[in-house]
């Protein structure tokens, strides 16, 4: 059977939705800091609290949907035929509803009725037991039952979910589903525990059946079950292929790849390499853009993250030959084309996510030429010497690596992300020196500190990356406060950590939400315009008349630092401060408060 993403995606839904399930939809990709990780990862994650007890707001016992996920830790992997950074998990829970018996019937017959897999080369595996909780015959028989031949279930140890480091959560075996990728086996004892490649899980059904405890495990009373199937895996497969980018969900961006260049996917190793890593990040960029909580490029968190990503595509792009208008155009195809019914989000903030691509690529290219001209002069360096030695010394083991300092002074010269370093030094049988690159950048992080020291103002708890954003934010917004409220409104006090900000300020009442909006869309305006943040040194009194502001004590003649953005804010201070707003990330107001009398106090994030 072959079916389009739109069509796998409406089949799963509408299955659970007749048994009883209501679709509650996706939720944001970027995590809200309740659960502990940059991105959601998965398509449980969110749905913890109402796994570990909470009533769901539905209502509902039985709840299913469809959820973008963005896993990042295996970036330098997106390139072969099977990773992405952006994937889709299908789910469906039970919260102490139906269990192990009505479960397994269920995935057995989507996986045979609905998408047409073979029920005699489906396999499934098992939790196996251990010294604490016994084997799970119970989802053995209930396998069976369903329909799974008996000789294409195995019993393995690490079939067992729980959240480690906790007590008194709920925890439980799963049942693994694995479908073979291709008929021939890598040897007569080729089956699911094999590593060959053959065997691919496709999805699995989690059985939340004990509490954890101190003491060990114990049953609960109400039991509950969490599904989880691949999305971009299942629909490869019910299409018949083995190259997850062959499916509708790619191919028009592959397709147009083969146009704009006069090559074909397949043929060329690197390039198509190369293709897979532009058509992957560009999609990922595009979805966390165009999420609800969307982001930009940035230096810090969630941001670094997504700048990564466009920058390796931007260089992947040049190395193929498309042009920036062509990566605009991929992310037109997924807005408009693959997307545009699973994420109308995307649509409605097309022209935001054209305009911050754009301007990162544009902000890349200068960065890009100067920094490959660079890396170029390195590797053409380390060649020589290999050369010449190996004339006078025949035993002379030729040098491999880029040193510590060299990627450091590509990084800090011209802003050349030591992974793009890495990952073009590995396209030269090179590698870089990481301790040396994280040596270098740590004494150049104390340098700054010690620069610094003495002049540390505006409640920095430390000097590092992101706290030194921070501090840039708090002259942003203080900025945007004086608009809204007055020359009056000062600095009242200030605390900033790497996680978060928090700022004082005189006001006379609680800031409404149309306040808190109209700040946020201040300081966010200025982070997107890329303004240069320019340090000045001045006499205190020459300062003062040349329009700054800020607190100091010192005599009008003494010589004080006033940081510049443009023509947005003109203080006094001692900084540290980042090199352009353009590097903050998003910003976002989580709290506003009273402090004192006739003071507020504000809590806000970059991401």
């Amino acid at each position: 059977m072959k079916l389009t993403s739109k069509e796998l995606r409406e089949k799963w839904l509408n299955f659970y939705k007749e048994k009883g399930h209501i679709d509650i939809g996706g939720v944001s990709l970027i995590g809200d800091g309740s659960t502990g990780v940059m991105f959601n990862v998965a398509g449980m994650q969110p749905l913890m609290p109402y796994l570990l007890g909470k009533k769901h707001p539905s209502g509902k016992t039985r709840l299913c949907n469809v959820q973008g996920c963005v896993r990042t830790v295996d970036i330098d992997e997106v390139g072969d035929f099977s990773h992405f950074t952006f994937f889709e998990m299908m789910g469906n829970w039970s919260l102490g509803d139906y269990f192990k018996e009505q479960k397994t019937q269920w995935s057995f017959e989507f996986l045979t009725k609905v998408i047409g897999f073979n029920k005699d080369k489906i396999c499934a595996t098992v939790f196996a037991g251990n010294s604490d909780v016994p084997k799970d015959d119970e989802a053995v028989d209930c396998l069976v039952k369903a329909g799974v031949k008996p000789q294409n279930i195995y019993y393995l140890k690490d079939n067992w979910w729980e959240l480690e480091g906790t007590t008194n959560t709920p925890c439980g075996p799963d049942n693994e589903w694995f479908y073979p990728i291709t008929d021939k086996p890598c040897s007569e004892h080729c089956d699911v525990t094999c590593d060959c490649g053959r065997w691919v899980e496709v999805g699995n059904d989690v059985y939340m059946q004990y509490l954890k405890t101190d003491s060990g495990y114990t049953p609960l009373k109400n039991k509950n079950v969490d599904t989880g199937f691949g999305f971009e895996r299942l629909l490869m497969y019910v299409n018949g292929l083995t190259d997850g980018y062959l499916t509708d969900l790619f191919l028009g961006v592959i397709n147009y790849m083969e146009d704009a260049l006069n090559i074909k996917y397949g043929e060329d190793e690197q390039k198509t390499k190369s293709m897979r890593i532009v058509a992957d990040h560009m999609r990922t960029s595009v979805m966390l853009i165009g999420d609800k909580d969307g982001i930009l490029p940035s230096n810090v968190g969630s941001g670094y993250i997504l700048r990564r990503l466009l920058r390796r595509s931007i260089r992947h792009a040049r190395k193929l030959g498309l042009t920036t208008q062509d990566l605009l155009n991929i992310c037109n195809i997924y807005i408009t084309k693959v997307y545009d019914k699973a994420y109308p989000l995307l649509v409605e903030k097309q022209q935001y996510i054209l305009d911050s691509i754009k301007a990162e690529a544009d902000k890349f290219e200068k960065t890009i030429i100067a920094g490959t001209k660079e890396f170029e002069k390195v590797v053409s360096g380390i060649n020589r010497k290999n050369e010449f030695m190996a004339k006078s010394n025949p035993g002379y083991m030729p040098e491999t690596t880029i040193s510590g300092k060299q990627a450091f002074r590509l990084y800090e010269t011209y802003g050349f992300p030591v992974e793009i370093t890495s990952e073009m030094a590995a396209e030269q049988g090179l590698t870089v020196d990481m301790d040396g690159y994280n040596k270098a950048f740590s004494e150049h992080q104390e340098l700054a500190r010690t620069a610094h020291k003495g002049e540390n103002k505006g409640g920095l708890s430390a000097t590092g990356e992101k706290e030194t954003a921070y501090h840039t934010a708090t002259h942003i917004m203080l900025a945007g406060l004086r608009r809204m409220f007055g020359e009056k409104t000062v600095q009242k006090g200030s605390n900033i950590t790497h996680e978060r900000m928090r700022f004082d300020f005189n006001l006379d009442h609680k800031m409404t939400s149309e306040e808190i909006k109209t700040l946020e869309d201040f300081v966010n305006n200025v982070i997107e315009q890329n303004i240069a943040v320019t340090r000045h040194e001045m006499p205190y009194k020459e300062a003062l008349n040349s329009g700054a502001y800020g607190i100091y004590n010192g005599t009008a003649d003494e010589v004080v630092s006033v940081y510049k953005i443009g023509d947005i804010d003109f203080q006094i201070c001692g900084g540290p401060h980042v090199q352009n707003t353009g590097s903050l990330g998003k910003f976002k107001i989580v709290k506003e408060e009273a402090s004192s009398a006739g003071v507020r106090r504000i809590k806000a994030i970059l991401s």
